[in-house]
């Protein structure tokens, strides 16, 4: 139960301080609530590139592995 309410406390704190950060940017708070919301919009190019080649390898990895498994299986 602490682990959950401390990783809910973080998430307050940490979006409550990208917000400030956008406001003291000179956003209105409308679009600050909007770049916390959907943090997909607000990336560029080059970071949604890396986004998903991190998640590529994060999902390549595990079949990789299971496919090496089995046909190691099949060739015994």
């Amino acid at each position: 139960m602490k682990i959950i309410g401390i990783s809910i406390l973080m998430f307050v704190f940490l979006t409550v301080f990208s917000l400030c950060i956008d406001i003291l940017l000179g956003f209105d708070l409308n679009t600050s609530f909007n770049n916390a919301i959907r943090p997909f919009l607000v990336m560029e190019v080059a970071e949604i590139v890396i986004f998903f080649l991190l998640i590529g390898l994060i999902v390549v990895g595990p079949f990789r592995t299971f496919y090496n498994k089995r046909k190691k299986k099949q060739q015994r």
